[in-house]
């Protein structure tokens, strides 16, 4: 900020101080101290199960090919014993709907727990900085080494530390293109050097989003780039279990010895440690109340509560709690019963609609798609025998993972036939354009257009058919 002396000038007229003031705030490096407890251990469990899930499920087998594969290629999308096709979009926008309605639902019961404990910008943040901790050591070390002029140690350590988060980094990449190309031929083109353009942009830029925002971006990703920071106080109420400070217990606060009476000198039980923002992966002080920039991650509470068991005071000074549990004073009991609102109700009866709708969908899914497609060249023509024949082209797809046999028929008027090949081998997860040629008597139906259906049922399997409605021009 610069400030011009105020005074007259040449004219006699007094000159009023103009002051310039930055619209962003300038950057400080924040170094998280390393935190155990029941909360840090919690999260290392989502940490280890997400990432087993993450690295472990692309090297799955699954009726002889990837368990889990999104084929761009033949745009088929394998999960487990299901294939998914581009028709079936459905399932995509379902999936949508259930994901922000799991949010909505978790954040009005217990605030942002994904942002503390499951988020790939955490997850990857905890792995880089146990790390970094392992190497450069925790905090106190850390910002007396950064300090310090470079030397021989400083540029060992930082130069071994980044190979690490490189190689993290560029294994991740590679797992992430794994999803959508085979990986175990994607590990032959790693290999052979012979990866395509696609592969190479999304491994290296994956590697080198996950390489910034968890090395060294951080707490400004959850700040100032992710959007659910801003939008999660609609999302809130009085009665959300968030991360809080007792005030009214821990003020007014100050450093005392353990030995002596801090209630009769007037003291809360906040010794004023300042260990709650140290271990605090954004910085921020949660004794100043409910900030946007909390990820709700509990570290402060772990911390808080080991300073409180070094004092002999009683845990709990940072907790989960609500802010109408903080004013009223609740007890756990009231907390929990306040859970079941109308609210999280709504939230949870629409959730559990959708996913026994989708589950039951998905159960009763039919192997097998049709779509009729009448020849637009030639509406109707007079073949041999004076009978009216139509052409239609059936696009068969058969969703499963097994050759099939089809049967063709065709109903709706008074004998008609298919004078083609009825039956239609498929491979397995294959779609095919067969041409049927229809024909009926003439004058059999309406001039102009008749309602017919095509019925196209498995040899091997009668619950396995398709029925789908045509039109036969009779001219």
């Amino acid at each position: 900020m610069t400030q011009t002396p105020s005074g007259p000038d040449n004219t006699g007229a007094k000159v009023i101080p103009i002051k310039e003031a930055s619209l962003y705030e300038a950057h400080k490096k924040i170094y998280a101290r390393s935190v155990s407890g029941r909360f840090a251990t919690w999260r290392w469990l989502v940490v280890w199960a997400t990432q087993i899930i993450f690295y472990g499920l692309c090297w799955l087998d699954w009726n002889g090919r990837q368990a889990v594969l999104f084929d761009l290629v033949e745009r088929k999308f394998y999960i487990f014993g299901l294939v998914f096709w581009p028709q079936d979009v459905f399932y995509l926008t379902v999936l949508l709907i259930i994901s922000a309605l799991s949010l909505f639902l978790f954040t009005a019961i217990a605030g942002r727990l994904f942002c503390g404990y499951a988020c790939p910008q955490t997850v990857y943040t905890e792995m880089f900085m146990w790390v970094e901790n392992l190497i450069e050591g925790d905090r106190p070390i850390r910002m007396k080494r950064d300090a310090a002029p470079m030397n021989a140690d400083k540029f060992a350590r930082k130069a071994a530390k980044h190979v690490i988060w490189v190689a993290m980094a560029l294994w991740t990449g590679f797992t992430f293109v794994g999803y959508f190309t085979p990986v175990k031929t994607l590990v032959g083109l790693v290999l052979n050097w012979h990866l395509g353009p696609w592969e190479t942009f999304w491994m290296f830029f994956y590697s080198f989003a996950i390489w910034g925002n968890a090395g060294f971006m951080r707490e400004q990703v959850c700040k100032y780039m992710c959007p659910y920071a801003r939008f999660q106080g609609v999302m809130f109420d009085p009665d959300t279990l968030i991360v809080t400070y007792d005030a009214a217990r821990g003020e007014p606060r100050g450093a005392r010895s353990k030995q002596s009476d801090h209630k009769a000198a007037g003291k809360g039980d906040c010794v004023d440690c300042s260990i709650c923002v140290q271990v605090c992966p954004t910085g921020i002080d949660i004794r100043k109340g409910l900030q946007y920039e909390c990820i709700g991650c509990s570290a402060c509470i772990d911390a808080c509560d080991q300073v409180m068991d070094k004092m002999r005071y009683p845990r709990g000074l940072i907790r989960y709690s609500t802010e109408r549990a903080l004013a009223e004073r609740w007890g756990r009991r009231q907390i929990i019963a306040h859970i079941l609102r109308p609210r999280t109700l709504v939230y949870g009866a629409i959730l559990g609609a959708i996913v026994i709708a989708a589950g039951t969908g998905l159960a009763l899914r039919q192997p097998l798609k049709v779509d009729v497609i009448r020849d637009r060249a030639s509406l109707a023509r007079e073949v041999e025998g004076g009978l009216i024949e139509n052409v239609y082209r059936l696009q068969i797809m058969n969703l499963a993972e097994e050759p099939r046999r089809f049967a063709l028929s065709v109903s709706g008027l008074d004998g008609i036939q298919i004078a083609t090949n009825p039956i239609v081998e498929m491979p397995p997860t294959t779609t095919r354009a067969v041409p049927v040629r229809v024909r009926v008597e003439s004058g059999v139906g309406k001039r102009g257009s008749n309602e017919i259906h095509f019925e196209i049922r498995a040899l091997d399997h009668d619950k396995v058919f398709v029925r789908e409605k045509a039109s036969f021009f009779q001219p």
